[in-house]
């Protein structure tokens, strides 16, 4: 899980940061997949512990992240092909 950490909002979208666990975050890349909360979504920028998605009004309003306020836990998945990538290096080097 991660958490919301802010929001910022937009003319025609809102940017949401959310908190990324550390064994998580080598998964997620920019321009990549995350699910946040059971939806998926783009990433639209990264850094160390976080990454930022931005949310277009139809996800805003029939999802639940159109109301997660700052601090509020949410569960998070990333992308499956990443962990393939891990595996097969692991498995080469291993």
């Amino acid at each position: 899980t991660g958490a919301v950490v802010s929001r910022t909002p937009s003319a025609h979208w809102e940017v949401v940061r959310i908190a990324l666990p550390p064994e998580l975050s080598r998964y997620v890349v920019e321009k990549g997949s995350i699910t946040v909360d059971g939806v998926s979504l783009t990433v639209s920028a990264l850094g160390d512990d976080w990454c930022e998605v931005s949310l277009i009004p139809t996800t805003l309003g029939l999802t639940t992240l159109g109301s997660a306020a700052p601090g509020t836990p949410v569960n998070l998945e990333v992308d499956v092909i990443a962990k393939y990538v891990e595996r097969l290096l692991a498995e080469r080097d291993g």
